[in-house]
């Protein structure tokens, strides 16, 4: 990590010679590591120094005290993690935009995941805060369309099978890394193929 501080803010400085440039290490999970107390890199013709935070020796106040900073509370030194969990949903209630309280819910619950157990992270996930973020949306999302793009593999494979016979492995696995727009595509195309030549040429 040392290494890489230096090097980044030499590409930084190089890149914005007029800025300052302030850089910050933020360890997350607790650790008995040394290397997580290292804040220099030394060579014997330079030295770069460069601050560590590590949240779980941080005071739970720091995080309580600003909205940004509610995820990471449970990641503080506080030893009861579920009563800083339902002490930081309590404040992320009070935040008036929609909009930024669904999208704090929704880091706090991935968060808060490296502490508490699933069944604590499953009964936030059931908020309808949670469920309104766009992050949880996002999942949502990816989540329909890896099924929908599963259900169309097994379906033109079916079709294909059906109308060419069996298919070589090769071919198979092509159809099968397909993106779903190619897939949809294939399936529209394969109507009008006559054998495995023509899906052959069709996936060059």
């Amino acid at each position: 990590m040392p290494f890489r501080m230096a090097d980044y803010y030499l590409r930084l400085k190089r890149k914005f010679p007029e800025r300052d440039i302030h850089q910050v290490v933020i360890y997350l999970k607790p650790t008995s590591s040394d290397l997580v107390r290292q804040t220099s890199y030394k060579t014997p013709v330079m030295t770069h120094k460069f601050r560590v935070i590590r949240l779980w020796e941080e005071p739970v106040d720091v995080f309580l005290s600003t909205p940004g900073l509610l995820p990471y509370a449970v990641l503080s030194r506080a030893t009861d993690k579920e009563r800083v969990l339902a002490q930081v949903m309590r404040e992320l209630e009070q935040i008036t935009d929609f909009r930024e309280q669904s999208n704090l819910v929704a880091a706090t619950s991935i968060l808060a995941g490296l502490q508490l157990n699933e069944q604590t992270i499953q009964q936030l996930m059931r908020s309808p805060v949670m469920r309104e973020s766009t992050m949880y949306q996002a999942i949502l999302r990816e989540g329909r369309a890896e099924g929908r793009t599963a259900e169309g593999k097994a379906l033109v494979l079916k079709q294909l099978t059906r109308k060419l016979g069996s298919l070589l492995d090769e071919v198979t696995a092509k159809v099968s890394n397909l993106s779903l727009e190619r897939l949809e595509a294939l399936a529209e195309d394969l109507l009008d193929f006559t054998s495995t030549a023509d899906l052959e040429s069709w996936l060059r």
